[in-house]
């Protein structure tokens, strides 16, 4: 990190903290006075600067965090009145003495995350900061966890340091930093010189999303105007007019229990590490426009789209169907992404496509996102004591210290991390906020290039397959799930460790192709174990034991 880090945490006092316990001295007024405090955050004084990840990108803008004390000193309102849009008044005072410094802030307003800039001129180059204000709900308790923002100074401004020099400087919630880390690893455009004018001109960086582009009808959401124009208003689109191509989650029917399965004491969970990172890894998607095509011939390499009907093929009903999101066998012709109908070639069946809608110009566009982020994840579980060189009991326990005993700012960077690749996924297909939305009509999130479901599709399709995979192979051994959510998945177990059902080779080692313990992104963990009784009881009444298998809701924890 250079300089003083790329953020500071302001209390109120005539102090600021900077990374690894460094104060930093504010100027008089700066305290009270948003203009004088901007000012001396771009300045030499505090030298706050984060180096570009990318040769062609930008360097990241100083971000000042403001605690209750030092938002009410500045004279901002303890709370957002404003519940609907969360930002501040136009005519608040604030705002006032802002514009009257000459300061601008982007279309999103005063809110929890405002952004405060002047135009860039050849003499002063770019003037930016980046606010996080704690007490409007900067950092939510989802990603960051529940006391994060009640943390003293010192310790905030170590934990939000450490996230920004593995991921990224926050710019917003953590899944605005997850996309803002695509397009700062993948810039849209990089400075060439003109030969004809001898002029440095913008051009677009191979590989990057330059331009935002129109979905295909069938991976547009609901309330696109693609949509609007194609069907009637409150029309349901059906299997094969729509893509969904979604997490699973899943439960056996009980009746297919075995009396074998019924002799087991319990049921254990296993949940994938940073399954839709993995996902991400080394997955070709869509950089152009979709081109459609009619009777295409299905090409496994080809990111897009495609009308198959999978419906006649034999699927064992102990596992989900790998092309659905429920689990349901499909009962139709149906739209696929190539992942999904690339896994059931894979399984042995002829793949015949009606029509597709496909992306020629493609490429790995998320390939540095994912090294990124798996290498913080990596190094932060090593932070908390939990290596991949851990033997998997030693790994287990580990993980069980680790729950008992949380650490106050590595456990929230560790939580951030995930969320921002979760939350970064699914701003890919960002859909309409606010009261005043009026289905069919464009909001502002489609003029951006990192608008695209489509790559948001792939994404979950290939974690879905990769599941289905490793489950595919436990079948092969005489293992089935009796429930899955997403990325966890639940099995019924003689005893209460993964390590008392994952099977295993002759020579002891983990089943080649199927469920491994371990830290790294793709690998297992445990998620939690109940009893039989507590799960047969769940499917009984058509709940998801994946989503209690830890005693309480998963998706409280926003998983």
């Amino acid at each position: 990190m250079e300089g003083n880090g790329p953020l500071v945490v302001l209390d109120g006092t005539d102090k600021a903290h900077a990374a690894h316990g460094l104060l930093l001295p504010l100027p008089p007024k700066a305290r009270t006075d948003l203009p004088t405090l901007i000012a001396w955050a771009l300045g030499p004084d505090a030298d706050l600067r984060s180096p570009r990840l990318h040769r062609n990108g930008k360097d990241g803008d100083p971000l000042l965090v403001l605690t209750a004390a030092a938002a009410e000193a500045l004279g901002l309102p303890p709370a957002l009145e404003d519940r609907r849009t969360l930002r501040l008044p136009d005519n608040h005072p604030t705002l006032k003495l802002l514009a009257k410094a000459k300061w601008q802030l982007t279309r999103r307003g005063f809110g929890p995350w405002p952004r405060i800039y002047r135009p860039a001129t050849p003499t002063t180059g770019r003037q930016c900061v980046q606010l996080a204000v704690l007490p409007w709900g900067a950092l939510d308790a989802r990603a960051w966890g529940e006391h994060t923002a009640e943390l003293p100074a010192p310790e905030l401004a170590a934990l939000l340091t450490t996230y920004a020099a593995r991921v990224l400087t926050p710019r917003g919630s953590t899944a605005v930093s997850g996309l803002e880390l695509m397009t700062a690893l993948r810039p849209p455009t990089r400075a060439a010189r003109n030969p004809e004018t001898n002029t440095w001109e913008s051009a677009p960086v191979a590989g990057s999303l330059t331009r935002a582009v129109d979905p295909a009808p069938p991976e547009a959401p609901d309330e696109h105007p693609v949509v609007a124009a194609l069907y009637p208003r409150a029309h349901q689109r059906t299997p094969d007019q729509v893509l969904d191509e979604e997490a699973y989650d899943w439960i056996r029917d009980p009746q297919l229990l075995t009396d074998a399965e019924c002799a087991r004491a319990h049921a254990v969970g296993i949940d994938v590490n940073m399954a839709f990172a993995a996902a991400a890894n080394r997955l070709p998607v869509g950089i152009g426009p979709a081109v459609h095509t009619r009777g295409p011939r299905f090409d496994p390499k080809t990111p897009g789209c495609w009308l198959a009907d999978l419906s006649s093929l034999e699927l064992d009903p102990r596992l989900p169907s790998p092309f659905t999101p429920n689990g349901h066998p499909p009962t139709g012709p149906a739209w696929y992404a190539t992942p999904t109908l690339a896994y059931a070639q894979e399984l042995g069946h002829p793949v015949h496509a009606t029509e597709a809608w496909l992306r020629p110009d493609h490429g790995p566009y998320l390939d540095a996102w994912y090294t990124r982020l798996r290498d913080a994840y990596v190094a932060t579980m090593a932070d908390l004591g939990v290596t991949s060189a851990l033997p998997e009991p030693e790994f287990l326990a580990a993980m069980a210290e680790l729950q008992e005993h949380p650490d106050p700012v590595l456990k929230p960077v560790l939580s951030a991390i995930k969320s921002t690749v979760k939350g970064g996924i699914g701003k890919l297909r960002e859909r309409p906020q606010g009261a005043a939305y009026r289905p069919g009509e464009p909001w502002p999130a489609l003029e951006r290039p990192t608008w695209r479901p489509d790559i948001r599709a792939a994404v979950i399709s290939t974690a879905r397959v990769n599941m289905h995979r490793k489950m595919n192979k436990l079948a092969a051994a005489g293992l089935h799930p009796i429930a899955v959510l997403s990325d966890c998945a639940v099995y019924l177990s003689d005893g209460p460790s993964p390590l008392d059902f994952l099977p295993r080779t002759p020579e002891g080692k983990p089943l080649p192709g199927g469920f491994r313990l371990g830290v790294s992104p793709g690998m297992v963990k445990h998620e939690g174990t109940q009893s039989l009784l507590w799960a047969v009881e769940m499917l009984d009444q058509g709940l998801n034991p994946a989503r209690h298998i830890k005693g309480h809701d998963a998706a409280a924890d926003g998983e």
